[in-house]
């Protein structure tokens, strides 16, 4: 089996006295999709800025192909290959796909003393990338916001894998979008898994997760409940413990009780 690309060891966080995280372990390895699972306020946005160098573990350590690492901000993160797709995508709706594509790291030429954008290399670069990703752009130079959710996101990911991402980290993907939507950035993952990259797949969404995951880790109040292969465990029994399956057994229960309460 493969050496992590990236791991948590025992990482916790805190806020004053609020627990964020505490001993979250776990890792990712390339060509897996590893799947973050967990309810709202179960601690996944502040792993993912964890990941990504926005804050720095109070406890615990980050490693990258067994190395200890520090990430100073998200710039230390992308340079080390970690990539992070955040639900909003960080894209400008009336701006061109290409000029989204390289926003930020815009391919110049010069000529003389002079630089300018070079659109051709950018236009080409953008439909070509997007094409190899199953998406047939209309034209390089439409506004994004004329794209479809599911494309959007397709275009965020294709730019994080052509500027040398090892690891995408991708928060919520589909989460927005209808069947179809998802179906596409589904594929897409499981595109990017085939080209040898690790993905962190962070969701709250059992059944899209369990189609692409390899492995699967559920937090619940900032911690990790466990590691389960897919061979170890069914859908069912995931979404059962997501919901929480003893709390709502206990929960049916007790509305039969007081039910019974009622009646006498």
């Amino acid at each position: 089996m493969a050496e992590p690309y990236v791991e948590l060891k025992s990482v916790s966080k805190y806020f004053g006295s609020v627990v964020a995280l505490k001993d979250v372990s776990f890792d990712v390895r390339p060509g897996e999709v590893h799947c973050l699972l967990g309810d709202n306020g179960a601690g996944k946005s502040t792993l993912i800025k964890t990941l990504s160098g926005v804050y720095t573990p109070d406890e615990g350590e980050i490693r990258v192909l067994g190395k200890p690492v520090r990430f100073a901000s998200p710039a230390d993160t992308r340079d080390s290959g970690i990539a992070t797709v955040y639900q909003d995508l960080a894209l400008v709706p009336l701006m061109s796909v290409a000029r989204n594509f390289f926003l930020g790291r815009e391919p110049m030429r010069k000529f003389g003393p002079i630089s300018q954008f070079d659109a051709d290399f950018a236009n080409r670069t953008a439909y070509d990338e997007m094409s190899a990703m199953g998406i047939q752009l209309r034209d390089p130079e439409q506004p994004v916001g004329t794209l479809s959710g599911g494309e959007r996101q397709c275009l965020a990911i294709a730019r994080a894998v052509y500027f040398g991402a090892k690891v995408l980290i991708l928060d919520e993907p589909t989460s927005a979008l209808g069947v179809h939507q998802a179906s596409v950035v589904l594929k897409l993952i499981v595109q990017s898994k085939a080209r040898g990259i690790g993905v962190i797949f962070i969701s709250h969404n059992v059944h899209h997760a369990y189609v692409v995951g390899d492995r699967f880790t559920l937090l619940k109040r900032g911690r990790s409940t466990g590691t389960y292969a897919k061979g170890e465990i069914d859908r069912d029994q995931l979404l059962n413990l997501m919901a929480g399956g003893k709390e709502l057994v206990d929960l049916e229960q007790e509305l039969a009780k007081s039910g019974r309460n009622g009646a006498a």
